[in-house]
């Protein structure tokens, strides 16, 4: 019986559930480990305010490298991408929809302006990667941090703290909620560039573990794998975390292409780069070519 970390939220026992049920369907029984993060406990700060990396992810590692846990699931997006020493990203998952959705209150749509929002329209994300792109295209808006699992946010939205909310497309439709009620605005991730592996799940595992690790490998997505080592690897030259203004999508056409694509406020400008090549190797450097 293997035993998955992961965290509290709906959006996280989705992706363990997921995980199960995957496991399952190779004839592999598991079950769950609840863990909190830092993440999780601290609802009142910002993500730039919070010490170090890793706010989703640290107590889980720890609980890993303890062995009180075989293998951890996380969004791939919150991993750091230099692991604790013993620890390894051993598979990856299909990938979501990678994009950005821009949710409006209904009472503050106007379809003249680009994403539809009215001017001076108060705007709820934490992240620095979406207020720096966000104001390179509209800098009439007003941006405000919020906090909170996803069903948290949607509702401070419904009460008119905000004009509109930030949220990952992923994992609005992993938890098939209903956005009736909102304008929802779907930003293209060659435009408006997602977070480095958006949408993609890592499962994690203790370096030593072999048999752990010749399981997961059963589900592993290689071809997922290719276009997230490359936006990892530019988030990881670029020495960022979560605080980091930068969003980085690489995708693979049907001839084996890759094209990716990266958005980084430099010295309070706003850059852009895409990279087309018929390797993946060499394009995250690439990218940070153009970017500086």
């Amino acid at each position: 019986m293997l035993k998955i970390g992961t965290r509290g939220s709906k959006l996280a026992l989705w992706q363990a559930d997921f995980t199960r049920s995957e496991l399952a369907g190779i004839g592999v029984e598991s079950e769950l480990v609840i863990i909190k993060t830092q993440g999780d406990l601290v609802q009142h700060l910002g993500f730039d305010k919070l010490e170090g990396k890793g706010f989703f992810t640290k107590e889980i590692e720890d609980a890993l490298l303890r062995g009180d846990i075989d293998l951890a699931v996380h969004s791939m997006k919150d991993l750091p991408t230099s692991p604790p020493e013993g620890l390894v990203i051993t598979a990856v998952s299909y990938r979501d929809n990678p994009a950005d959705w821009l949710i409006i209150r209904k009472e503050a749509v106007d379809t003249t302006q680009v994403f539809k929002m009215k001017q001076g329209a108060v705007v709820g994300t934490s992240a620095n990667r979406r207020k720096a792109q966000l104001i390179d295209f509209r800098p009439d808006v007003q941006l405000k941090d919020i906090r909170g699992n996803v069903p948290t946010r949607l509702e401070k939205l419904r009460s008119g703290d905000f004009d509109a909310i930030f949220l990952a497309a992923a994992g609005v439709s992993r938890l098939g909620l209903d956005l009736t009620d909102f304008l929802l605005v779907e930003l293209n991730p060659r435009e408006f560039v997602p977070a480095p592996a958006q949408g993609v799940l890592a499962w994690q595992t203790n370096r030593d573990d072999t048999a752990t690790r010749l399981i997961l490998r059963r589900l592993h997505h290689s071809e997922i794998s290719a276009c997230t080592n490359v936006e990892r690897k530019v988030l990881q030259l670029m020495s960022g975390g979560c605080q980091l203004p930068l969003g980085v999508h690489c995708e693979r056409d049907a001839a084996g292409n890759y094209h990716a694509f990266a958005a980084c406020e430099v010295g309070g400008t706003m850059r852009r780069a895409r990279v087309s090549s018929s390797t993946s190797a060499g394009v995250a450097e690439q990218l940070i070519e153009l970017l500086k």
